[in-house]
């Protein structure tokens, strides 16, 4: 890995993260959510009126809500490396779900096979060699405390042996696949079952609730990765009936074509409301037991999706919307990769900001807020927010993405530059778009012909940043000839 100078911002800046863990008696605690498969869109703080979320409502009213949160990728695993390593998953090599498939397995897929490109190289495994966020915290004395979906690579590589000191349910699985999925028991073998028809959301907030206990007196990083709202589509039957109440004599679901497949451009599923609540009412159980141990007010939260929901999937219909945003899950529009992102830290006045922000800069951003010290020789991609916390201007006006891989909802190879209120999109294949998202935050107006010079500049960015991360591409297919 090329090393480049920690971006933690130093001097004053620095200074000020530092202040708030000085000015308590105890180091802050740091506890973090992220939610599978979830846009902004789908939380009352960002504007929904179906989906019940109080609880992280209520955390939203805490905290800095940015309106431009980003994940790195527009599916899981890049996603997760970048919140632990706060590198780009393109520097990390992990572009792709752990167990997607690989340029042999794409020779004979019944879709990719016949494509002029093969898809990148994907590493199956989060390298045991990188300094993780719950290292990073550990080794300044943390207990750290991992639950729910992992997703970054074989046994050998789960939360426990990359700093963890407790983990209840990361394995390998990108979902709740084993038993009876979303309830007891788990067939988890990282996770004990409860008793018959437990249901896993409620049994990841109560075990992240008792870990806070049990550590009241002692400074700790829990993280609490829902497998919620990843299918399968599984929910509480007494929350479904609430919803299926609420949508009795609605209109049905609307939806358009994106590709060859079909995104939802409405919400009302009923099944999906109610995964939405659950993952809300684990949050807000996790929330009161900050406040039963007297932790609330020495605690940064931080709040998190690692991708865009679920609107479509192969030729079977999304359960939610992404809308206004096109597209969701798997796509580098921008309801693939928009997320909640919200940050509640001690004596930080809540507030909403514009300013970008993505998955990368929690790692510097959470060890600025605690006054913990980045690792020896530990390099960013991401930036510290505290500033922009503070209210001050930000570090970076650019985002970059790469995902050089076909994902099952349909997209094929890209990559893309957020450079202030522009976005190009660059097919692997060649082709690109434009647009200007401060007038066309559906992304239908692609202006690439219209504004080539544009374009170009961004093309030229775009290049600069996949050479010097060390951006894998797709692979030419060796049964189709050059297009």
């Amino acid at each position: 890995m090329n090393k480049r100078p920690v971006s933690l911002l130093l001097g004053g800046l620095l200074a000020a993260g530092n202040l708030l863990a000085a000015a308590n008696e105890a180091p802050p605690n740091v506890v973090l959510f992220i939610v599978d498969d979830f846009g902004p869109r789908d939380l009352g703080a960002y504007g929904n009126s179906f989906y019940e979320t109080p609880h992280t409502d209520r955390l939203a009213e805490e905290s800095v809500l940015f309106t431009n949160g980003y994940a790195a990728s527009p599916v899981c695993s890049p996603t997760r490396a970048s919140i632990f390593t706060g590198l780009h998953p393109a520097r990390v090599g992990i572009t792709d779900y752990h167990g997607c498939p690989t340029p042999e397995r794409a020779l004979n897929h019944p879709r990719l096979s016949q494509r002029p490109l093969l898809p990148a190289r994907n590493k199956p495994e989060l390298d045991l060699e990188r300094v993780t966020l719950a290292e990073a915290f550990k080794a300044e004395g943390y207990a750290t405390f991992f639950a729910g979906k992992w997703h970054l690579g074989p046994e050998g590589f789960y939360p426990e042996d990359q700093g963890f000191d407790i983990n209840k349910g990361g394995w390998s699985r990108g979902g709740p696949y084993g038993g009876k999925q979303y309830f007891s028991p788990y067939g988890n073998p990282r996770l004990e079952d409860g008793p018959e028809g437990e249901h896993l959301p409620e049994r990841l907030g109560r075990e992240t609730s008792s870990f806070i206990e049990d550590n009241a007196e002692n400074p700790f990083l829990a993280v609490l990765s829902f497998y919620s709202v990843h299918t399968p589509l599984l929910a509480r039957e007494d929350l479904k009936e609430k919803y299926a109440a609420k949508t009795e004599g609605k209109e049905k679901p609307t939806f358009r074509k994106e590709g060859d497949f079909w995104t939802r451009t409405s919400v009302g599923d009923p099944t999906y409301a109610a995964m939405v609540e659950a993952m809300d009412l684990a949050v807000g159980e996790v929330m009161q037991a900050l406040e039963e141990q007297g932790l609330a007010e020495n605690t940064i939260v931080a709040f998190v999706a690692d991708n865009g929901p679920l609107t479509t999937r192969g030729h079977k219909n999304g359960p939610t919307s992404a809308e206004p945003f096109r597209a969701g899950k798997g796509w580098l529009y921008e309801g693939g990769i928009r997320i909640p992102y919200l940050i509640k830290a001690p004596g930080l006045p809540p507030r909403t900001t514009e300013v970008l922000a993505t998955t990368h800069d929690l790692y510097p951003t959470l060890l600025d807020l605690a006054g913990v010290p980045a690792p020896q020789d530990k390099a960013f991609d991401g930036v510290s927010l505290v500033p922009v916390l503070h209210g001050h201007q930000p570090a970076r006006t650019s985002l970059f993405f790469h995902y050089p891989h076909y994902s099952p909802q349909g997209s094929d190879p890209v990559s893309a530059i957020r450079d202030g209120d522009w976005k190009l999109i660059e097919a692997l294949n060649g082709s690109v778009e434009l647009y200007n998202l401060a007038e066309d935050i559906g992304e239908t107006n692609n202006l690439a012909g219209e504004m080539p010079a544009q374009a170009l500049e961004l093309r030229q960015k775009l290049d600069r940043w996949r050479a010097r991360v060390g951006a894998l591409t797709p692979i030419p297919n060796p049964k189709v000839s050059s297009p």
